[in-house]
């Protein structure tokens, strides 16, 4: 029970890699704060955590409001007292298709979702860690935080920025015992990615069957990784097993950027 009684929020907790991120700090004892759009999907992961014996917290917001990201914060901080660990999670694919083509409102979103609302959540429980002179934050980037990647500019952005947020908190708190790390999965198996090859087949005129043998070919493992997998990464870097490391980047992808 490495988190027993932890404060762990996890923003975009109601399904894929948020979900079994809550649920891998969950069976290990933490009160998960779950925080996204998706109530409905929140509340169903929020009952998996009580049947493991802990007390979930649910909080409907956007984390693209700094606003509504420090009310959820307070929230946290009056139900349990401490915030030991932030997994910043929340994110959205953004549009597949030219630069050219993309509009203000779709560059806005991916922003906002994916990279302004992991600074805002940075933002508000560094006061409280910095108090205790400890915590973890852990920010999920992506492979496409490292690499070129075409159709799809304004996540590779973000992506990219969440490292460089990563490095830069990771220096800033590290004198108060703050550690900072990203976790960049590769292709993950389930419904976000599928969304996400089906929108790449479509823009390149291919079948499913054959983006996804695309993908699937520029990884050494020649499989997916699983939410599972990417969880246990998570669980490791914010425990005291990882308690030297700060301002890393680590991928999990089953090798996809050795081809």
């Amino acid at each position: 029970m490495r988190f027993k009684d932890y404060t762990v929020i996890v923003t975009g907790g109601g399904y894929g890699i948020g979900k079994e991120v809550a649920l891998a700090f969950g069976r290990e004892g933490a009160n998960c704060v779950l925080a996204a759009r998706s109530q409905a999907k929140m509340e169903a992961v929020a009952a998996m955590l009580r049947k493991l014996g802990t007390k979930p917290l649910v909080v409907p917001m956007d984390v693209g409001s700094e606003e509504q990201c420090a009310e959820m914060v307070q929230r946290a901080l009056a139900q349990y007292k401490r915030i030991d660990t932030l997994v910043n999670n929340s994110g959205i694919a953004g549009p597949t298709k030219l630069a050219r083509d993309i509009t203000h409102a779709e560059w806005m979103e991916s922003m906002d979702v994916n990279l302004n609302g992991a600074f805002y959540c940075a933002k508000y429980v560094s006061g409280p860690m910095m108090e205790a002179k400890r915590g973890s934050i852990v920010n999920i980037s992506s492979v496409a935080g490292r690499i070129g990647y075409a159709l799809r500019t304004p996540y590779a952005a973000t992506k990219w920025g969440m490292i460089g947020l990563s490095h830069s908190l990771a220096a800033e708190l590290g004198p108060y015992g703050i550690r900072v790390n990203a976790i960049l999965p590769g292709p993950v198996a389930g419904e976000r990615f599928d969304n996400v090859v089906s929108a790449r087949a479509k823009a390149e005129g291919k079948t499913f069957e054959q983006a996804m043998e695309q993908w699937v070919a520029q990884v050494p493992l020649r499989r997916q990784v699983t939410e599972l997998e990417v969880a246990e990464a998570v669980t490791f870097v914010a425990s005291e097993a990882a308690s030297g490391i700060t301002g890393q980047a680590f991928n999990v992808d089953g090798g996809f950027r050795m081809q």
